[in-house]
């Protein structure tokens, strides 16, 4: 397998900065209008209204209404994939599993119980709206392609790039990213449509992680 040396991204420039800000400014006001009103009445128009824009500054961003929320959802799948990439070094691929679900998924850790409740409500919609759900679906898929970067990274201590020229290799890492992000997924969803309150769903997605506890990590690091 080759390998290419990722530079560190730049610092985003003001323009972008302010096209993110934008951004989640679009999902928060869609989000807040989706949970009061329903998606069904609400249209991209109340969204732009209520986030301060012109219906036109939206179709720039989002192609949908139901598109709109998802830099939500992004949010808190990207900064799993983070957490498991600023795992201390020592830490197996397993440890480091466990250690960015426990910092991610805890309300009050890594992110406030307020934010939680709210990605709570934002899952139990896509879980009665298809057009929501196949959002949700589309980003916990480029997740799991994160994912599988970053446990390449992990497992041999250089940098990767997405298209791995070891075909093995790549099956087996993007297997093990699957299986770990649906053990995530379906932590998330199962809590998110029970009635437990105040505590996250770390706990059901650390059992579940133990689907990977026999994954051969140090065999792959060889690759």
């Amino acid at each position: 397998m080759t390998s290419t040396t990722t530079p560190t991204p730049s610092p985003l420039s003001l323009t972008d900065r302010r096209k993110a800000e934008t951004r989640t400014a679009i999902a928060r006001a869609a989000a807040g209008l989706f949970v009061r009103r329903g998606l069904k009445a609400t249209r991209a128009e109340d969204i732009a209204q209520a986030a301060g824009i012109a219906p036109r500054t939206f179709y720039r961003y989002f192609a949908a209404k139901e598109e709109a929320v998802a830099p939500l959802y992004e949010e808190g799948a990207r900064r799993w994939a983070e957490a498991v990439r600023a795992a201390p070094a020592g830490m197996s691929v397993p440890e480091a599993l466990e250690a960015a679900v426990r910092h991610t998924l805890t309300p009050g850790v890594g992110v406030s119980a307020a934010s939680w409740e709210w990605m709570r409500t934002l899952i139990r919609l896509a879980e009665s709206e298809p057009a929501l759900r196949k959002v949700w679906a589309e980003v916990c898929q480029a997740s799991e392609r994160e994912l599988a970067d970053v446990l390449a990274e992990r497992v041999t201590g250089r940098q990767v790039p997405g298209d791995f020229d070891n075909v093995a290799f790549a099956a087996r890492l993007r297997f093990a990213a699957a299986v770990a992000s649906a053990a995530v997924r379906t932590a998330v969803e199962g809590w998110a449509v029970g009635d437990a309150s105040g505590e996250g769903p770390a706990e059901l997605a650390v059992a579940n992680l133990a689907a990977l506890r026999g994954f051969p990590w140090g065999e792959l690091g060889s690759a």
